[in-house]
């Protein structure tokens, strides 16, 4: 009797067990899992919209290119850099240009010498040789016209040819000529210069400026400079790299950006634009910094609606949406490296 009492309660014991291991499991496969949250997430206050966006510079990104086409001979930056305005970042091979630039400087000073020599005439040397040059003829048409006169004398007189004669009357009148012609010459070196001839002269020294500064104008462009005062964010292009004009087809050499001031381009949804106003608080996280809030104010915002610029990968995510871009100007993020996805957060107007 006592053996089957207690056979019994070891069986209730073992299928008391067994039901209970039961009921666990069938609880447990029934169990709903919790859904799966977002990483981008509206606060829980009210009043908050929430976008993907961006980090990009104060200035965008500027691509600098070449205005010319040719071989890059040197480049003396790198990416990281920071740079000033006007800076020589790259240069490419010149030495044709600057040749051409020497030969205008010639041409030019060569203009400029005749012009001077226009204006103020000829040399002091120069006057008192044409001077020399007149009172020798007068001294000489004086001794012929002497002899002339003898010979005339002579002539009446029988003593002398009518050939003879003729032939001293000759001589005086060449020295007579010769006179004249130095008188003019000295006249024409001792006068002011005549006003067209000095138009015509600063007429030229005007065309070979304009010619230099032309030459010089596009030998400074085998220079690469910095549009601005900034931070070398690409280099994209070595040295003995050929590089195409940047006028008929975009090559850029350097990405640049000025870095002192950040902002964020968010996509906000087009369901949540009518709250946006100019000057709102917003902060924006990033998944590398953690549950840091980087903070700012909406600095712009588009005036059209357009496609998603950011994709944040998420499975649920419709990139057919529409957005309205909208610039979220960072108070102090210099931490932020350009380029960053982030989560945008703007307050809007209740």
């Amino acid at each position: 009797m006592k053996r089957s009492t207690l056979y019994m309660v070891a069986v209730g014991m073992v299928l008391g067990i067994l039901t209970g291991m039961f009921i666990s499991r069938r609880g447990k496969a029934t169990e709903t899992p919790a859904p799966k949250t977002s990483r981008l997430s509206v606060p829980t206050d009210s009043g908050w919209v929430a976008g993907p966006g961006l980090v990009e510079p104060l200035s965008e990104n500027v691509k600098v290119g070449a205005e010319l086409t040719g071989k890059l001979q040197s480049v003396l930056a790198d990416e990281g850099d920071t740079v000033r305005k006007g800076q020589v970042l790259a240069g490419l091979v010149n030495d044709d240009y600057r040749a051409v630039v020497l030969a205008a400087r010639a041409n030019l000073a060569d203009k400029q010498a005749s012009l001077e020599k226009v204006i103020h005439g000829a040399r002091q040397q120069e006057r008192a040789e044409a001077l020399a040059a007149v009172r020798e003829a007068e001294a000489n048409i004086k001794n012929t016209q002497a002899d002339m006169q003898r010979r005339e004398r002579l002539y009446q007189k029988g003593v002398v040819s009518r050939e003879e004669t003729e032939n001293f009357e000759n001589q005086y009148q060449v020295a007579q000529a010769r006179y004249d012609a130095a008188l003019e010459h000295y006249k024409l070196i001792d006068a002011e210069a005549r006003s067209e001839d000095v138009s015509m002269g600063q007429a030229q020294v005007q065309l070979a400026q304009a010619q230099l500064a032309e030459d010089e104008a596009r030998y400074q462009k085998t220079f690469i400079r910095s549009p601005l005062n900034g931070v070398i964010l690409r280099r994209h292009h070595r040295a003995g790299e050929t590089v195409v004009s940047s006028n008929s087809n975009p090559d850029p050499v350097f990405t640049l950006g000025d870095c002192q001031v950040l902002r964020v381009r968010m996509d906000v949804d087009e369901a949540d634009v009518a709250g946006l106003r100019l000057g709102e608080r917003a902060y924006v996280t990033a998944r590398a910094f953690g549950d840091r809030k980087f903070w700012g104010k909406v600095v712009q915002i588009g005036e059209q609606l357009g496609k998603k610029n950011v994709q944040t990968d998420e499975p649920a995510e419709h990139v057919d949406k529409k957005i309205l871009e909208t610039l979220v100007q960072l108070d102090d993020a210099q931490s932020l490296p350009v380029g960053l996805r982030v989560d945008g957060y703007i307050e809007t107007v209740k």
